[in-house]
């Protein structure tokens, strides 16, 4: 499967932006979905998951209650939704798909998009 990832941008402090991410080439409904964040000289973490089906959802405790994930498996695209951005939120973003169900860790994800940058400040 190949993604592409998509609507990153500068962001004031409390704002929002929708992070989108397409996929081709794979049956993208029996892929569970992540988005990952890597901010300079950090490891790169996970940010949040949805399963296969679209039932499930996990987030990491630095996002709960601010981004939301989803996605359409009709159009083959998953959405990151963050609201109330802060300035460590600062990171390049990336999609990533894994054959298993749902997955948290970089390790379970095998295809990755090439990333989009999200920059938080005034």
């Amino acid at each position: 499967v190949q993604l592409q990832a998509f609507g990153g941008g500068l962001v004031q402090p409390g704002g929002s932006l929708r992070l989108s991410c397409a996929a081709s080439r794979g049956t993208f409904s029996s892929y569970g979905m992540g988005w990952f964040r890597q901010a300079p000289g950090k490891e790169r973490e996970f940010v949040a998951g949805i399963s296969s089906s679209g039932g499930y959802r996990y987030y990491a405790d630095s996002v709960k209650g601010r981004f939301t994930i989803s996605r359409d498996n009709a159009k083959n695209t998953v959405v990151l939704q963050m609201n109330s951005l802060k300035p460590e939120d600062t990171a390049v973003y990336y999609c990533a798909a894994t054959p298993r169900a749902l997955a948290t860790t970089r390790g379970q994800y095998e295809y990755w998009g090439q990333g989009t940058q999200v920059t938080v400040s005034s």
